[in-house]
Formats: C-alpha cells, structure tokens, sequence
C-alpha cells in the first residue's frame, strides 16, 4: 500500500459523504458538482462503490445515485481497497516486488510495522467518522 491515496478515492468518498448529507437520490450532474468534479469522472470514481453495494445507481432521466449502506458499517480501508485495490502487505517500499523476493529491502521492519498501524486506523474509522471532515 502506498502511503497516498488518488483522485478517484478521494471523489468516492466524498460522494459517500454527500448522498449521506443529502438523504435521497442525486442526478450525476448534481452530485459531481458537490464534490467537485465532472460527472464521467465521477461515473469512474463510483463505479466501484456500486459494485460493493453502498450505492445504487439507477440510469434514464429519472435515474442518479442513492446511498444504499449505513456509512458506520464502510470503513475508510474498505473504501480506499475498493477504489485502489486491496492492499498487499508483503509489497516492498522501495521495488515494484514483494519484499523478501531475494531478502527483504533494509526498511522491510520499520515498513510493515507503520502499514499495520496503518491500515488498522483505516479499518477502525468509519466513513461516518468523516462527516465533519469534508
């Protein structure tokens, strides 16, 4: 895992937030507005947070995005692995490679360590944590 996140984590997230805040269904064009964003790109950021099943997307005229999940229960790692992918503990800092392929890199120790404090934080925030952060 890397210690950033990207631009499509950071949109899925707001979106989560905001149709929280919002409380019912938002066409694309009104929700990527509140966040900040053009609606194809939000299109790309949400895509995998219907396929979790926290948000539902309905198409046609009548159609947007509805918060479908209790923000308590989506942790702020579960977003950022469904957006990112999962994280990969055994990946090394300093190569594209797993650490220990050949030995482990010398920060493989101090690493793994912080990527565990790390992640633990993110599993035990939940979205619903953020409410006041965006």
């Amino acid at each position: 895992m890397r210690l950033e996140i990207t631009r499509r984590t950071d949109l899925a997230t707001r979106a989560l937030l905001e149709l929280d805040r919002l409380g019912r269904r938002a066409k694309s064009a009104e929700l990527a507005e509140r966040v900040g964003t053009t609606p194809g790109f939000l299109s790309q950021a949400l895509t995998p947070v219907v396929a979790e099943g926290w948000v539902r997307s309905d198409p046609g005229p009548t159609g947007g995005y509805s918060l479908v999940a209790d923000l308590d229960g989506i942790s702020v790692l579960a977003v950022i692995e469904a957006v990112e992918g999962p994280t990969d503990a055994g990946r090394c800092v300093l190569e594209d490679r797993t650490c220990g392929d050949g030995g482990p890199c010398a920060l493989h120790q101090p690493w793994s360590r912080a990527r565990s404090v790390l992640t633990e934080q993110l599993a035990s925030s939940s979205l619903s944590s953020l409410s006041g952060a965006s």
